[in-house]
Protein backbone atom coordinates (compact mmCIF):
# COMPACT_ATOMS: atom_id res chain seq x y z
CA UNK A 1 0.00 0.00 0.00
CA UNK A 2 1.52 3.44 -1.02
CA UNK A 3 2.43 6.06 1.29
CA UNK A 4 0.04 9.18 1.22
CA UNK A 5 0.99 12.24 2.52
CA UNK A 6 -0.97 13.31 5.41
CA UNK A 7 -1.29 16.64 3.96
CA UNK A 8 -2.86 15.33 1.23
CA UNK A 9 -5.59 13.14 2.90
CA UNK A 10 -8.59 14.53 3.42
CA UNK A 11 -9.86 15.96 6.95
CA UNK A 12 -11.85 13.07 7.29
CA UNK A 13 -10.63 9.71 8.97
CA UNK A 14 -9.81 7.14 6.22
CA UNK A 15 -11.69 3.90 6.58
CA UNK A 16 -10.13 1.29 8.07
CA UNK A 17 -9.24 -1.28 5.83
CA UNK A 18 -8.87 -4.77 8.16
CA UNK A 19 -8.17 -6.89 4.86
CA UNK A 20 -5.16 -4.99 3.39
CA UNK A 21 -2.38 -4.97 5.51
CA UNK A 22 1.68 -5.12 5.00
CA UNK A 23 2.69 -8.81 4.95
CA UNK A 24 6.34 -10.12 3.42
CA UNK A 25 5.69 -12.49 0.03
CA UNK A 26 8.59 -14.70 1.56
CA UNK A 27 9.86 -14.84 5.16
CA UNK A 28 13.89 -14.36 5.10
CA UNK A 29 15.20 -15.95 8.21
CA UNK A 30 18.99 -15.99 7.07
CA UNK A 31 21.48 -13.28 7.86
CA UNK A 32 19.22 -11.99 10.53
CA UNK A 33 20.73 -11.57 14.32
CA UNK A 34 18.33 -13.95 16.12
CA UNK A 35 19.81 -17.40 17.62
CA UNK A 36 19.18 -20.61 15.24
CA UNK A 37 15.15 -21.44 15.53
CA UNK A 38 14.35 -24.76 16.94
CA UNK A 39 12.50 -27.13 14.46
CA UNK A 40 9.24 -26.29 16.67
CA UNK A 41 9.70 -22.69 16.48
CA UNK A 42 10.22 -23.22 12.57
CA UNK A 43 6.90 -24.96 12.28
CA UNK A 44 5.04 -21.97 14.44
CA UNK A 45 6.46 -19.45 12.32
CA UNK A 46 5.52 -21.33 8.96
CA UNK A 47 1.67 -22.00 10.75
CA UNK A 48 1.22 -18.36 11.93
CA UNK A 49 2.58 -16.64 8.28
CA UNK A 50 -0.05 -18.79 6.52
CA UNK A 51 -3.12 -17.82 8.75
CA UNK A 52 -5.71 -15.53 7.62
CA UNK A 53 -8.64 -14.63 9.91
CA UNK A 54 -12.04 -14.86 8.78
CA UNK A 55 -13.76 -11.39 8.29
CA UNK A 56 -16.33 -10.24 10.17
CA UNK A 57 -19.76 -9.90 7.86
CA UNK A 58 -20.02 -6.63 9.21
CA UNK A 59 -18.05 -3.05 9.54
CA UNK A 60 -17.03 -2.38 12.56
CA UNK A 61 -17.25 1.60 14.17
CA UNK A 62 -13.75 3.26 13.74
CA UNK A 63 -14.04 5.09 17.21
CA UNK A 64 -14.60 1.49 18.84
CA UNK A 65 -11.48 -0.18 17.20
CA UNK A 66 -8.09 -0.81 18.98
CA UNK A 67 -5.34 -3.58 18.35
CA UNK A 68 -2.79 -5.23 20.30
CA UNK A 69 0.94 -6.17 18.50
CA UNK A 70 1.83 -9.49 19.54
CA UNK A 71 5.86 -8.93 19.09
CA UNK A 72 7.50 -12.30 19.06
CA UNK A 73 11.52 -12.84 18.98
CA UNK A 74 13.75 -16.32 19.23
CA UNK A 75 15.12 -16.63 22.46
CA UNK A 76 18.79 -18.26 22.96
CA UNK A 77 17.23 -21.64 22.71
CA UNK A 78 15.38 -20.95 19.60
CA UNK A 79 11.83 -21.04 21.27
CA UNK A 80 9.73 -18.05 20.57
CA UNK A 81 9.04 -15.90 23.24
CA UNK A 82 6.44 -12.89 23.21
CA UNK A 83 7.48 -9.24 24.74
CA UNK A 84 4.83 -7.85 27.49
CA UNK A 85 4.91 -5.12 29.59
CA UNK A 86 3.65 -4.05 33.17
CA UNK A 87 1.61 -0.97 32.66
CA UNK A 88 2.63 2.14 34.73
CA UNK A 89 0.91 2.54 38.20
CA UNK A 90 -0.19 6.02 37.07
CA UNK A 91 -2.61 5.17 34.52
CA UNK A 92 -6.02 5.73 34.82
CA UNK A 93 -7.21 2.24 33.40
CA UNK A 94 -6.10 -1.25 34.24
CA UNK A 95 -2.76 0.66 36.33
CA UNK A 96 -0.07 -1.39 37.08
CA UNK A 97 -1.36 -4.84 34.66
CA UNK A 98 0.76 -6.91 32.65
CA UNK A 99 -0.39 -6.27 29.10
CA UNK A 100 0.29 -6.28 25.14
CA UNK A 101 1.27 -3.23 23.59
CA UNK A 102 -2.18 -1.13 21.95
CA UNK A 103 -4.68 1.12 21.85
CA UNK A 104 -7.45 2.46 19.92
CA UNK A 105 -7.12 3.37 16.49
CA UNK A 106 -6.46 7.13 15.62
CA UNK A 107 -7.63 9.12 12.35
CA UNK A 108 -4.40 8.82 10.97
CA UNK A 109 -4.03 4.63 10.52
CA UNK A 110 -4.56 3.55 7.48
CA UNK A 111 -4.56 -0.21 8.74
CA UNK A 112 -5.07 -1.92 11.65
CA UNK A 113 -1.49 -2.72 11.68
CA UNK A 114 -0.82 1.14 11.26
CA UNK A 115 -2.32 0.91 14.72
CA UNK A 116 -0.98 -1.83 16.31
CA UNK A 117 2.50 -0.61 15.41
CA UNK A 118 2.61 2.72 16.33
CA UNK A 119 1.50 1.93 19.60
CA UNK A 120 3.78 -0.35 19.99
CA UNK A 121 6.43 2.07 19.35
CA UNK A 122 4.89 4.99 21.34
CA UNK A 123 4.66 3.07 24.38
CA UNK A 124 8.08 0.27 24.23
CA UNK A 125 9.90 2.36 21.13
CA UNK A 126 9.67 -0.94 18.98
CA UNK A 127 10.85 -0.23 15.81
CA UNK A 128 8.10 0.23 12.68
CA UNK A 129 10.45 -1.16 10.08
CA UNK A 130 9.00 -3.36 8.48
CA UNK A 131 12.04 -5.12 7.56
CA UNK A 132 13.56 -5.89 11.19
CA UNK A 133 9.62 -6.51 12.47
CA UNK A 134 7.93 -7.87 9.81
CA UNK A 135 4.07 -9.51 10.00
CA UNK A 136 3.28 -12.57 9.87
CA UNK A 137 -0.04 -12.33 10.35
CA UNK A 138 -3.59 -10.42 12.01
CA UNK A 139 -6.09 -12.77 14.28
CA UNK A 140 -9.09 -12.73 14.80
CA UNK A 141 -10.86 -10.01 16.57
CA UNK A 142 -11.99 -9.79 20.37
CA UNK A 143 -14.88 -8.12 22.47
CA UNK A 144 -13.07 -6.23 25.35
CA UNK A 145 -14.67 -5.47 28.23
CA UNK A 146 -14.29 -1.82 28.01
CA UNK A 147 -16.22 -1.71 24.48
CA UNK A 148 -13.69 -1.93 22.45
CA UNK A 149 -13.45 -4.55 19.46
CA UNK A 150 -9.67 -4.88 19.65
CA UNK A 151 -7.87 -7.19 16.73
CA UNK A 152 -4.35 -8.65 17.58
CA UNK A 153 -1.74 -8.36 15.12
CA UNK A 154 1.40 -10.87 15.00
CA UNK A 155 4.78 -9.78 14.33
CA UNK A 156 8.35 -11.19 14.51
CA UNK A 157 11.40 -9.53 15.85
CA UNK A 158 14.61 -10.26 13.60
CA UNK A 159 16.97 -8.12 15.24
CA UNK A 160 17.42 -9.71 18.99
CA UNK A 161 20.17 -6.27 19.14
CA UNK A 162 17.12 -3.88 19.16
CA UNK A 163 16.71 -2.04 22.39
CA UNK A 164 13.37 -1.16 24.43
CA UNK A 165 12.75 2.81 24.64
CA UNK A 166 9.95 2.67 27.38
CA UNK A 167 7.50 5.34 27.60
CA UNK A 168 7.40 5.34 31.79
CA UNK A 169 3.79 7.30 31.61
CA UNK A 170 2.39 4.08 29.69
CA UNK A 171 4.69 1.45 30.88
CA UNK A 172 6.65 0.43 33.50
CA UNK A 173 8.55 -2.37 32.90
CA UNK A 174 8.97 -4.55 29.36
CA UNK A 175 9.62 -8.86 29.98
CA UNK A 176 8.95 -11.83 28.56
CA UNK A 177 7.08 -15.18 28.48
CA UNK A 178 7.10 -18.05 26.00
CA UNK A 179 4.73 -18.21 23.71
CA UNK A 180 3.78 -22.03 23.50
CA UNK A 181 3.65 -21.63 27.60
CA UNK A 182 -0.15 -20.27 27.21
CA UNK A 183 -0.95 -23.86 26.28
CA UNK A 184 -0.02 -25.76 29.30
CA UNK A 185 -1.46 -26.12 32.55
CA UNK A 186 2.28 -26.56 33.52
CA UNK A 187 4.86 -23.46 34.34
CA UNK A 188 7.49 -23.33 32.20
CA UNK A 189 9.33 -21.63 35.35
CA UNK A 190 10.89 -23.10 38.25
CA UNK A 191 8.16 -22.73 41.33
CA UNK A 192 9.32 -20.12 43.74
CA UNK A 193 8.91 -20.81 47.78
CA UNK A 194 5.74 -17.58 47.44
CA UNK A 195 4.06 -19.47 45.09
CA UNK A 196 4.61 -23.44 45.40
CA UNK A 197 0.47 -22.72 46.78
CA UNK A 198 -0.30 -20.98 43.63
CA UNK A 199 -1.61 -23.46 40.32
CA UNK A 200 0.23 -21.66 37.67
CA UNK A 201 -3.12 -21.70 35.10
CA UNK A 202 -6.31 -20.81 36.67
CA UNK A 203 -9.73 -19.89 34.76
CA UNK A 204 -12.84 -17.73 35.96
CA UNK A 205 -16.71 -18.12 34.76
CA UNK A 206 -19.45 -16.03 34.70
CA UNK A 207 -22.60 -15.72 32.87
CA UNK A 208 -24.43 -12.91 31.36
CA UNK A 209 -27.65 -12.66 29.53
CA UNK A 210 -27.12 -13.64 25.65
CA UNK A 211 -29.05 -14.19 22.39
CA UNK A 212 -32.54 -15.51 22.62
CA UNK A 213 -33.32 -14.89 26.79
CA UNK A 214 -30.49 -17.45 27.13
CA UNK A 215 -27.83 -17.00 29.48
CA UNK A 216 -24.52 -17.49 28.04
CA UNK A 217 -20.99 -18.49 30.34
CA UNK A 218 -17.95 -16.55 29.28
CA UNK A 219 -14.35 -17.22 31.23
CA UNK A 220 -11.42 -15.49 31.92
CA UNK A 221 -7.71 -17.46 31.95
CA UNK A 222 -5.41 -16.35 34.48
CA UNK A 223 -1.06 -17.34 34.54
CA UNK A 224 1.29 -16.56 36.19
CA UNK A 225 4.94 -15.15 35.29
CA UNK A 226 6.78 -16.23 37.71
CA UNK A 227 7.45 -12.48 38.57
CA UNK A 228 4.95 -11.95 41.08
CA UNK A 229 7.28 -10.96 43.96
CA UNK A 230 8.91 -8.61 42.13
CA UNK A 231 5.29 -7.64 41.46
CA UNK A 232 4.36 -8.37 38.17
CA UNK A 233 0.80 -9.41 37.56
CA UNK A 234 -0.29 -12.29 36.14
CA UNK A 235 -1.56 -12.62 32.56
CA UNK A 236 -5.49 -12.41 32.31
CA UNK A 237 -7.97 -11.66 30.66
CA UNK A 238 -8.24 -10.54 27.18
CA UNK A 239 -4.44 -10.70 27.40
CA UNK A 240 -4.78 -14.58 27.94
CA UNK A 241 -7.39 -14.98 25.24
CA UNK A 242 -5.08 -13.05 22.67
CA UNK A 243 -2.35 -15.47 23.54
CA UNK A 244 -3.64 -18.56 24.09
CA UNK A 245 -5.35 -18.39 20.79
CA UNK A 246 -1.80 -17.64 18.88
CA UNK A 247 0.01 -20.21 20.78
CA UNK A 248 -2.67 -22.25 19.47
CA UNK A 249 -2.07 -21.25 16.10
CA UNK A 250 1.29 -21.36 16.27
CA UNK A 251 1.73 -24.89 17.52
CA UNK A 252 -1.38 -26.24 15.38
CA UNK A 253 -3.06 -27.88 18.64
CA UNK A 254 -5.56 -27.08 21.51
CA UNK A 255 -4.60 -26.15 25.17
CA UNK A 256 -4.11 -29.19 27.63
CA UNK A 257 -7.01 -27.19 29.42
CA UNK A 258 -10.89 -26.01 28.25
CA UNK A 259 -10.49 -23.15 26.68
CA UNK A 260 -14.31 -21.59 26.64
CA UNK A 261 -17.56 -23.58 28.40
CA UNK A 262 -19.76 -25.30 26.18
CA UNK A 263 -21.80 -22.83 26.08
CA UNK A 264 -19.80 -19.79 25.35
CA UNK A 265 -20.88 -17.51 22.36
CA UNK A 266 -17.92 -17.74 19.82
CA UNK A 267 -15.97 -14.85 19.37
CA UNK A 268 -17.84 -13.48 16.40
CA UNK A 269 -20.98 -13.77 17.91
CA UNK A 270 -20.24 -12.17 21.56
CA UNK A 271 -19.09 -8.86 18.90
CA UNK A 272 -22.09 -9.41 17.67
CA UNK A 273 -24.15 -9.76 20.54
CA UNK A 274 -22.36 -6.32 22.04
CA UNK A 275 -22.97 -4.68 18.88
CA UNK A 276 -26.84 -5.51 19.24
CA UNK A 277 -27.03 -4.67 23.31
CA UNK A 278 -24.60 -1.84 23.94
CA UNK A 279 -25.65 1.67 23.10
CA UNK A 280 -22.32 3.08 22.30
CA UNK A 281 -21.74 0.84 19.14
CA UNK A 282 -25.35 2.23 17.54
CA UNK A 283 -23.95 5.72 18.71
CA UNK A 284 -20.39 5.61 17.05
CA UNK A 285 -22.24 4.22 13.88
CA UNK A 286 -24.89 7.46 13.32
CA UNK A 287 -21.71 9.58 14.54
CA UNK A 288 -19.21 7.98 11.35
CA UNK A 289 -21.99 7.45 8.87
CA UNK A 290 -21.44 3.65 8.42
CA UNK A 291 -23.99 1.31 6.45
CA UNK A 292 -24.45 -1.47 9.01
CA UNK A 293 -26.97 -4.11 8.32
CA UNK A 294 -28.80 -4.75 11.67
CA UNK A 295 -29.97 -8.28 10.23
CA UNK A 296 -26.77 -9.73 9.40
CA UNK A 297 -25.45 -8.57 12.67
CA UNK A 298 -28.39 -11.03 14.77
CA UNK A 299 -28.11 -13.57 12.60
CA UNK A 300 -24.41 -13.71 13.74
CA UNK A 301 -25.25 -13.15 17.07
CA UNK A 302 -27.46 -15.98 16.54
CA UNK A 303 -30.76 -14.57 17.65
CA UNK A 304 -33.14 -17.24 16.50
CA UNK A 305 -36.01 -17.09 14.16
CA UNK A 306 -39.21 -16.12 17.14
CA UNK A 307 -36.73 -13.04 17.98
CA UNK A 308 -36.70 -12.00 13.92
CA UNK A 309 -40.57 -12.40 13.76
CA UNK A 310 -40.86 -9.50 16.04
CA UNK A 311 -39.66 -7.38 13.60
CA UNK A 312 -36.15 -5.02 13.61
CA UNK A 313 -36.17 -3.71 16.92
CA UNK A 314 -36.14 -7.44 18.12
CA UNK A 315 -33.98 -7.69 21.42
CA UNK A 316 -32.44 -4.28 21.14
CA UNK A 317 -31.09 -3.83 17.92
CA UNK A 318 -32.18 -1.14 15.66
CA UNK A 319 -33.26 -0.45 12.31
CA UNK A 320 -30.36 -1.13 9.36
CA UNK A 321 -29.11 2.46 8.87
CA UNK A 322 -28.08 3.61 5.33
CA UNK A 323 -24.73 5.84 4.89
CA UNK A 324 -21.45 5.52 3.51
CA UNK A 325 -20.10 2.20 3.85
CA UNK A 326 -16.95 1.31 5.57
CA UNK A 327 -14.10 -0.73 4.89
CA UNK A 328 -13.23 -1.86 8.34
Amino acid sequence: MPNIPFSVMSKAPKPLNLLQYHRTKRLKLTDVRIPPLSSESKRSLRNLAAYRAPPLPFPLPRSRSAAVLVALFVGRRGDLYVLLNRRSATLRSYAGDTSLPGGKVEPKDRTIEDTARREAFEEIGLTRNKLKVPLLCVLDPFMASNNLVVTPVVVLILDNTLRPILNTAEVAELFSHPLAAFLSSTPPFPAEPELIEAPYHTTSDWTYPGPNGLPRTARAHRFLTGREAGGIKPVFGLTAAVLIHAASIAHAHAPDFEVAPPDALTGAARIAWALITNPVFKEAYDAEGVDIDWAVVRRVAGIGPEAEAEGPQAQGAPRRTRRRRSKL
